[in-house]
């Protein structure tokens, strides 16, 4: 186990889940700074320790140690103070799975400006929104696609003076140039490496602006998730107890920069214990790539979301070699016991599920000491008191579904966020009667393992039963003509709704009424008949936001047309 987990939590070994619950505790120093006191501190005590190796698909690696982090993070932090980039300014990245990711958010974090991450996926109108919600006073973007020119519309829209500072990544020669935009790597160059930790006005406290995530945006605009400076502690759990990475090992999340899943996966936790990250920073999707470049850097820890493990197990991999593999971890949405099952019969692993939002770490998993059930999330993890709760606020009993809460009674629990950034309505909408109120749904079972029912607004009310969409879609994907689907209720002046299916098609099948009927059945049979959906539509894509996650809401808008 590494040494600086150990500097931030009372015990690292337990001998069981019901030991780790009850006796697990945080140790949270005083004006933590994860990257002076976690980076800068690997370069010092054990300099060639290696944090992080990237490739692409163009033949490009590099394997960058700790060492080389503290003196690409000073080196970038010296250029941004240089631009004018100061504690509590707001900085976007837009950079893909680029390694200048990584020296720009320790860079921030020492400078104490807050870095806003977003996806490459962005449009105008989303740059626009999130520009001017967050009073965005820099961009880091990576030079692809449509993404300078769109930055520049959105500022041209916002009428933004003085014009807003930009930066282009990407560039390995250091000489292109883009007017208006100035080249990453020219000016780090030119830096000095040399980067002391502010002090005074300047240094950062925990109770700072740390991080800002925008949410998925499944149901409206996206809100602004912001975190302070203990978050990376609550990451501990994901990364140690969750995803069981090891010292010196290599762990891989597969998720884009601009997602929160990057914060879980490629960052806080994983460095605390002190594993290596892979980063595949691929131009386009491809399963067998992937496990082709895991296989390459002899990854030891895995962590996807479900659809990757969809695609996966629709694939050959009878030629794959799963043997570096010790650890497969999920999250993100549901893990369907379709894929749980044929995965493990592939690779010998169990996927282990995990639980959790942008507003905060891992807080419900099969942990370590756990044996999986193949659908479930888990337990509760320690240090956070879940409930779930009925419309009156009322604990619900074994087996009756509740939203997931948590009760910040005794006080708020390291990795939960600070707040909706400028947003007192939604934050009133979330925060009361003493719970943070996740909008997700879910049931427990006498053992204690939670089972998601789904996003309250999805819930589908059907001649007085209330349908959750996982089970069904998880019956859905368990027919070999499923891909992907989705599950909403649709108006019905009978029933009040009745359960809809949208669907994409797996390699080799082709929409049909023939087919249709099959499915159907197919969902009579593995779940309870009166859960089957009376319409069945083919599509081939499903809405999704940007950060990959179903838009059920807008199925359910368009149909109400």
């Amino acid at each position: 186990m590494s040494s600086l987990t150990k500097e931030f939590v009372n015990r690292v070994e337990f001998e069981s889940y019901e030991d780790f619950k009850e006796n697990f505790k945080f140790k949270i120093p005083e004006n933590f700074n994860f990257a002076f006191d976690v980076v800068d501190r690997y370069a010092e005590e054990d300099p060639e320790k290696i944090a992080l190796i990237w490739c692409n698909d163009y033949g490009d690696e590099e394997i960058f140690t700790f060492s080389d982090m503290k003196k690409y993070s000073n080196k970038t932090a010296n250029f941004f103070k240089n631009l004018g980039i100061n504690k509590g300014d707001s900085v976007m990245l837009t950079v893909k799975n680029r390694f200048e990711f990584w020296f720009s958010m320790m860079a921030l974090h020492k400078i104490g400006a807050i870095p806003i991450p977003a996806t490459h996926m962005l449009k105008v109108k989303d740059m626009v929104y999130r520009i001017e919600s967050a009073s965005v006073d820099a961009i880091l973007s990576v030079d692809e696609g449509d993404l300078i020119k769109d930055f520049e519309k959105a500022e041209k829209d916002l009428d933004i003076n003085p014009p807003l500072k930009k930066i282009f990544v990407g560039d390995k020669t250091g000489e292109k140039q883009i007017d208006g935009w100035l080249n990453f790597t020219k000016e780090i160059s030119n830096a000095s490496d040399s980067f002391p930790r502010p002090t005074g006005e300047e240094a950062t406290t925990n109770e700072d602006k740390f991080l800002i995530y925008f949410s998925s945006g499944t149901c409206g605009q996206p809100k602004m998730v912001l975190h302070d400076f203990t978050y990376p502690i609550g990451h501990i759990i994901t990364a140690q107890y969750w995803h069981n990475v090891v010292e010196d090992g290599i762990h891989h999340t597969s998720a884009d920069t601009g997602w929160a899943k990057t914060s879980w996966g490629s960052l806080y936790g994983q460095w605390i214990a002190g594993t290596g990250l892979f980063i595949y920073d691929y131009d386009r999707f491809d399963a067998l790539n992937l496990l082709d470049k895991v296989a390459e850097y002899k990854v030891n820890t895995f962590c996807a979301p479900p659809t990757i493990y969809r695609f996966l197990i629709k694939e050959d991999l009878s030629d794959h070699d799963f043997s570096n593999w010790t650890y497969a971890t999920t999250a993100g949405e549901p893990l369907n016991p379709e894929v749980f099952n044929k995965f493990h019969e592939i690779s010998g692993l169990k996927i282990r599920e995990g639980f959790g939002q942008s507003e905060t770490v891992v807080i419900i998993a099969n942990f370590l000491w756990l044996e999986p059930r193949p659908g479930s999330m888990g337990k509760i993890a320690p240090t956070f008191n879940i409930e779930l709760l009925d419309s009156e606020e009322k604990i619900v009993d074994i087996g009756e579904e509740g939203e997931i809460t948590i009760n910040v009674e005794d006080g708020v629990p390291t990795g939960l966020f600070k707040e909706y950034y400028k947003n007192d309505e939604k934050n009133a909408e979330t925060w009361y009667n003493g719970h943070y109120h996740s909008g997700d749904t879910a049931w427990v079972d006498e053992d204690d393992y939670l089972w998601f029912i789904g996003r309250t607004d999805d819930i589908i009310k059907s001649s007085g039963y209330r349908i959750g969409p996982f089970e069904v879609e998880s019956a859905l994907v368990s027919h070999p003509s499923v891909l992907e689907c989705a599950i909403t209720g649709y108006p019905d002046s009978i029933r009040g709704q009745v359960v809809k299916s949208t669907i994409v098609l797996a390699k080799g099948y082709e929409p049909s009424e023939e087919l249709k009927k099959e499915i159907q059945n197919h969902v009579k049979k593995v779940t309870a008949p009166y859960k089957y959906p009376r319409i069945v539509e083919f599509v081939d894509e499903l809405p999704k936001t940007i950060s990959g996650k179903i838009k059920r809401k807008e199925i359910r808008i368009d149909d109400e047309k």
